[in-house]
Formats: structure tokens, C-alpha cells, sequence
């Protein structure tokens, strides 16, 4: 049989562009293989999936080399979209693909497009509706009131009930509660499926995996193979080329021969000595910084959407200078209406807000870009000329800075939108909304680091994240939403071990929590 999917000395360059953004590589995907696409931020992995239907570079314009085969043909011998029946596309942001129907009028959409019979549509929908987990209730929801990980649902259900034999899919989870990401690896990584996936947090997945492709900085393949082996075996190589690693991996690196990442974290935690809880709690804690005033609060507060119902009633929350706050809570708990009622754009529809202006950073990075260039955004926030380059320097942007905004990564458009917003002293008061969608470990690490220095300049920042790891390593404190109310509002680390109410809201601890359980008997 034909590889489901081949790349065969394949480069690809954007239109404008002096370099390749990808390539040359040589990669396959067998039948019923499931591969993991690894690299930074602008190494290249989403153009090489927009190209494995043709969307690169028919629908965005470049330039291809080498030759691309979808089931044994050539990938321009037919039009994009014409590769509907053999290849589903699961892209990073879902508003990519959603057309603004309703839930129901979504999934039937790619039916209606392959000429399924009409009597038939009606069943199909409903059970992709309930594989995925979207209750049959939101038939009748219009995508404009769905939040961001509910629209994402909704495209995998689409894509299922599409039923194509080939699936590519670009960080599929990343916007998505980790219940229902998990559901997600079940559908898309199962036994027999023919699946490449980019994620750049894959730990949850890699059982599912079959085979790991890195790429590097140069956009060219620098491991491959088993994916334990690809991890041990090239772990600081990847580390240096920006790629999230498992906890246990990192742990291995920064203390060699006391983690062994092929225990359990849990068990290679015994082999620690108490000298190093200090170490260890640097490794997946913030700092202490000292908490000041309060600098915006809600009381008793309903909060709702632009034209939509309310979502949270009677919230009653501050936030204070030097403070972190994490927001955590499954899907459609109204985490995003709740941040633009803190930060004051979205008067409540009860109640009161007072306090500092704030900003919030949207999930879409795109929202914030409105000139020529990543330079010329850097420059509209009148920086003297001799601050622009050691900003872009700071961001990781320099290398594209008289690139257009979006013809950037998923992971640069994010890092200029962060940018827009910290670089100015404007804003007491900041929201960022699942800021490390799309970015490397390297830069999910800097922008960390970079959230603590906000706060210690007095700033009050409110992280709405579905990462666990990344709330504990830079929140104080976090609340959890869940049931139109505020559930918890406590110590981000205790909120961490309290499985049992995170389980009630269908999140699941973080992967640092067994290091948690070891500082504590520390203690």
C-alpha cells in the first residue's frame, strides 16, 4: 500500500520571503501510523500540514519544492478542496474553519459538501456531536457564543463526521479542557487511525504515538523515530531547538543522575535528596514577590457576554498589585467573560467593577495587529527608536520584523500580541487569555519569566490558561469556575492538589503534581 501521507525533499517558502520556511525534508506517515510533528515556534510544521492538501502554496501563496503524495497521488494533481474525501484538516484555530452556523449546521456542513444523502445527515451529526462530547442541546447554538475550546470541539466534530481515511491536525488540544483534550487524543490517535499531529506540549499523548519527527530551528528533520527514544536519546538537542519536554525530561537536565526520566516522576522523586527542595520547588514555583493594593475588583458581579446570557452571577474578586491570578475552568465556564469584566471592558450586567484599566491579550493574536510589519506594531507603541530592536530581540522577533503580522507563526503572532501590550506602561492591570497557545517550550518558559517581572512592577496580571504546569510556575493564587460560580478561590498550589475538585470540573492535576506532594512531605 502507498503511505497515507509523503513529503518527499519537500521546501517550502512564503510569498515575499528570502528563506524557506521549511525543508528541504523527507518524512512519511504509513498507513495507520500516528506521527508526531515536533519543533519551535517558525520551524515550519504548520506550513508543511497546509501544504499536505495544497492549501500551501494554492490558497497561501509561496513557493513549493519537491513533491507531496496524499494515498500514492500527487497532492497538486487535484484542488484543495477536493481532498476532502481523503484528507481531514484540523487547523490550530478553529474560526479558520467554522462558517458561523449553527453547531448543528457546522458538522453537517462537510457532508453536504462530500453529497451525503439529506436523510442521512441528521444521524451522522448527532453522533459525531456525542463521540466528542457536545451535548445535543447546542444543535441550536450559533458559533458567535461559543468560547474558543467549545468551537474547537465543534471543528473535530466536524471532522469526524467528515470520516476521511488520511488526518492531519495542528495543536489540537491546545485550547481545550484537559478532559476533553483527552477525548480528543482517543478519537484522533486511536489504533489504526493514520494521524500527524502538531503539538508542542505532547507528554499527554505520547502513548498514542507511533513515531516522533523534530524538526529544528532550520526547519530541516533533526531526530526521528520511537518517540522515547527520540526524547532520551536527543533530550538536550531538542531543549536547545526550543522543544517542550516532559517534566521528568527537564528535571534530567537540570539535575543529572537524580531524575531518571524513565521512572514515574513520582518514584524518581525518591531518589532526591532534601537538600535539593529548594531546587525543585525553583523548578515549578514562582518566586514570592510581595502583594500590594488592590487594584481592580468586582462585587458581586453578574457577567455575561456582548448580547449573550449571563454566565457568572454574584463573583465578588479582586486582584492586587504584584499579584499573578490563574483562571482556571472547563470549556465554556465563562473564563474570557470574566477577564473582560475584571479588566474592565465588559461593563457586568450586575453589580460593579472598580479599580485601574486593564487589557486583555485574545485568544486570537490577530485581533491586535494593525500595521505593515512586526516592526512598524513595535514602533506604534512610541518606544524611542533605539528601544525597537532590543524589543523585537526580547520576543524572539528580530529575525521577522519586516514580516507582515499575519504572515507569521501561530507562536510569533502570539509572542508580538504579548509584546503590544507588556512593552507599555499603559496598562495597571493585564489579562492574558491562554497565552502559550501556540508557543515552544522555550518561549513558554521566557514568557513565564516575563509575567513574574510584570508583576513586580506593580502590575496586577490574570493568566485564563487550561495548562496547569504553566499556571502553578507563574500564579499566586487561582480561581476555578465552574457552574456559573466561582467554585475555589485559594492558593494556586493548594487549588493543584485538590484532585477531587478539579476532577469535578473535568481538569486533571498537573503533571508537576508529584513534586507538590514531595515538597510538602519536605515541609
Amino acid at each position: 500500500m502507498p503511505d497515507a501521507l509523503s513529503y518527499d525533499r519537500v521546501a517550502l517558502r512564503h510569498a515575499g520571503a528570502i528563506t524557506d520556511a521549511v525543508g528541504p525534508v523527507s518524512l512519511s506517515l504509513a498507513p495507520g501510523e500516528r506521527v508526531l510533528l515536533l519543533g519551535a515556534s517558525g520551524a515550519g510544521k504548520s506550513t508543511l500540514l497546509h501544504a499536505a492538501t495544497g492549501l500551501f502554496p494554492v490558497s497561501i501563496p509561496g513557493d513549493k519544492r519537491g513533491t507531496i503524495r496524499l494515498q500514492g497521488q500527487p497532492v497538486d494533481s487535484r484542488r484543495p478542496a477536493d481532498w476532502a474525501d481523503t484528507c481531514g484538516y484540523l487547523f490550530q484555530d478553529a474560526g479558520v474553519t467554522l462558517a458561523g452556523f449553527t453547531v448543528r449546521d457546522e458538522i453537517a456542513f462537510s457532508l453536504e459538501n462530500l453529497s451525503v444523502a439529506a436523510a442521512k445527515i441528521p444521524r451522522m451529526v448527532a453522533k459525531s456531536m456525542t463521540r466528542v462530547g457536545i451535548p445535543q442541546s447546542w444543535a441550536d447554538r450559533r458559533i458567535t457564543t461559543l468560547s474558543g475550546g467549545e468551537r474547537q470541539m465543534v471543528a473535530l466534530a466536524a471532522l469526524l463526521a467528515q470520516d476521511a481515511p488520511v488526518t492531519v491536525a495542528d495543536e489540537p488540544a491546545a485550547s481545550l479542557a484537559p478532559s476533553v483534550g483527552r477525548r480528543m487524543a482517543d478519537l484522533l490517535l486511536a489504533l489504526g487511525c493514520s494521524t500527524m499531529v502538531v503539538e508542542h506540549k505532547p507528554g499527554p499523548i505520547l502513548n498514542r504515538i507511533d513515531r516522533c519527527v523534530a524538526l529544528g530551528r532550520d526547519g530541516r528533520v533533526m531526530a526521528e523515530g520511537a518517540p522515547r527514544d527520540v526524547l532520551h536519546q536527543h533530550d538536550a538537542a531538542l531543549a536547545e531547538a526550543g522543544i517542550a519536554l516532559p517534566l521528568a525530561t527537564r528535571l534530567h537536565l537540570a539535575m543529572p543522575g537524580l531524575i531518571d526520566p524513565r521512572m514515574p516522576l513520582q518514584d524518581a522523586l525518591a531518589c532526591v535528596p532534601r537538600s535539593r527542595t529548594e531546587r525543585l520547588r525553583d523548578t515549578v514555583l514562582p518566586i514570592a514577590i510581595p502583594i500590594g493594593e488592590e487594584i481592580a475588583a468586582l462585587d458581586r458581579a453578574d457577567c455575561a457576554p456582548p448580547f449573550g446570557p449571563v454566565v457568572l452571577r454574584d463573583v465578588s474578586m479582586s486582584l492586587r498589585a504584584g499579584e499573578v491570578l490563574a483562571i482556571l475552568g472547563p470549556n465554556g465556564a465563562g473564563k474570557s467573560t470574566l477577564a473582560a469584566c475584571l479588566s474592565g471592558l465588559l461593563p457586568p450586567r450586575a453589580g460593579r467593577r472598580t479599580g485601574a484599566p486593564g487589557a486583555v491579550a485574545f485568544q486570537n493574536p490577530e485581533a491586535h495587529f494593525s500595521r505593515e510589519s512586526v516592526r512598524a506594531e513595535i514602533e506604534g507603541l512610541d518606544i524611542a527608536p533605539e528601544g525597537v530592536a532590543p524589543i523585537l530581540e526580547d520576543w524572539a522577533l528580530a529575525r521577522v520584523a519586516d514580516q507582515h503580522p499575519f504572515t507569521l507563526s501561530q507562536g510569533q503572532k502570539r509572542r508580538l500580541s504579548l509584546a503590544l501590550l507588556a512593552e507599555t506602561d499603559r496598562w495597571p492591570v493585564l489579562i492574558l487569555d491562554e497565552p502559550t497557545v501556540g508557543l515552544d517550550g522555550a518561549a513558554e518558559t521566557a514568557l513565564g519569566r516575563r509575567i513574574r517581572v510584570l508583576a513586580r512592577q506593580r502590575r496586577g496580571i490574570a493568566v485564563i490558561t487550561h495548562d496547569m504546569d504553566f499556571a502553578l510556575f507563574v500564579a499566586d493564587r487561582a480561581v476555578l469556575l465552574d457552574r456559573g460560580a466561582v467554585q475555589s478561590d485559594c492558593p494556586c498550589p493548594a487549588l493543584m492538589r485538590d484532585t477531587a475538585r478539579l476532577a469535578a470540573a473535568g481538569l486533571l492535576p498537573p503533571e508537576a503534581a508529584p513534586i507538590l506532594d514531595w515538597l510538602e512531605a519536605a515541609c
